[in-house]
């Protein structure tokens, strides 16, 4: 391991501190550049989309939001609670509840897009290898499209949207500001990607909203390629770490996943929500609490698109997983299933499907500009 906490195993993750701009300045820096990453930076032309463009997305695609849920009903934990039901009383009040709740995951897929961008960002100041850096740098400008995007959604449907949570704030800001390259990999690259791709696989699979089923395909169509970096680095990394090193690793993403399980989608990240609507959060809580356990998240995790799910199969195709914390995640999930699942992840047929539609557009607008060229 390196003085700075960096655990790093091959020469194209090799980092150094954020503001040492000269180290990028070396000569033989420039005739050192890696092809590791050349397939997905050329692939980015293919899935190239513009959430300002109509043809790609149109945001006054209009919806009913008084009467219909953009996600359904059992995707709304509480109003599986007598209590709740009771004290809303009309449909259309269940309506604007479920509507609103739905904000709050809209809100915190925002926020998470924009940590992926800036933790994007801060990988080009941090890279030395030249494809690695530019492989940043395109994830940047592809996280920036989200961010547009996904604010673009919000504004369309709620008008503004609300803050960040706070286990998902310090978890983005503890990933970001980490001086370690593997703690941004693992948590951002891998944990946080992961997460994304098996909420928007859940979304465009369950939501009402055909806007938001284009939205969250069109986002997987870049997010596909986001978590192959991860992957690329776990197959250079894990194989050739020693045993204390792996150990550092492991309890980071197991860190990272506990953070996220018992607190992404707790009620109590929800208080200012039943406020708003004259529930007792004390209550919800308690009545949440009860509904769920082990036993419903192991029951939840057997869907292939429970994001949960989806994170522990990414960790256990890293290879991260091993005995030492194997029994916390097999709490929750088959790992031996997960491995014979193989490496195929939830998402990859939806984002391939949205490539084909981009292609077609792309490839339309790029025989317009060579006719015109030609005249």
């Amino acid at each position: 391991m390196a003085a700075d906490g960096n655990i790093t195993k091959d020469l194209i993750y090799d980092a150094v501190a954020p503001d040492d701009f000269e180290s990028m300045l070396e000569l033989d820096r420039y005739n050192a550049r890696s092809t590791a990453f050349d397939k997905i930076i050329s692939a980015t032309h293919d899935h190239f989309w513009d959430p300002l463009d109509p043809k790609y997305i149109d945001f006054s695609e209009p919806f009913d939001m008084e009467k219909t849920m953009i996600l359904p009903e059992k995707m709304i934990g509480p109003l599986h609670l007598d209590y709740v039901n009771q004290t809303l009383g009309s449909e259309k009040n269940r309506v604007r509840f479920a509507n609103a709740q739905t904000l709050r995951t809209f809100s915190s897929i925002l926020h998470g897009e924009q940590g992926a961008l800036n933790l994007s960002a801060s990988l080009c100041h941090v890279l030395k290898d030249q494809g690695a850096q530019e492989y940043a740098a395109n994830q940047t400008r592809e996280e920036a499209r989200h961010v547009t995007a996904f604010a673009r959604y919000i504004k369309a449907r709620w008008g503004r949207p609300v803050e960040c949570g706070p286990v998902l704030k310090d978890l983005l800001v503890e990933i970001i500001h980490a001086p370690e390259v593997y703690k941004k990999i693992i948590g951002m690259q891998m944990l946080v990607e992961g997460l994304a791709m098996g909420a928007f696989a859940t979304i465009f699979k369950e939501t009402n909203d055909p806007l938001a089923r284009k939205l969250t395909q069109l986002v997987m169509t870049d997010e596909a390629f986001h978590h192959k970096f991860g992957k690329i680095w776990a197959d250079r990394t894990i194989p050739h770490l020693t045993p204390q090193e792996h150990e550092i690793i492991e309890m980071w993403a197991a860190h990272c996943f506990q953070t996220l399980l018992f607190n992404l989608v707790a009620p109590n990240q929800n208080i200012s929500l039943y406020e708003e609507f004259g529930l007792d959060p004390n209550r919800v809580i308690a009545e949440m609490g009860e509904m769920v356990s082990d036993e419903t998240r192991r029951e939840d995790m057997k869907e292939a698109t429970n994001i949960f799910r989806v994170l522990v199969k990414t960790l256990v195709n890293a290879g991260i997983i091993t005995d030492r914390t194997k029994a916390f995640y097999a709490t929750y999930v088959d790992i031996d299933e997960l491995k014979g699942e193989g490496d195929k992840m939830v998402g990859d047929d939806i984002a391939e499907e949205g490539i084909k539609y981009l292609q077609e557009i792309n490839f339309k607008d790029r025989a317009k500009q060579i006719l015109i060229a030609a005249e």
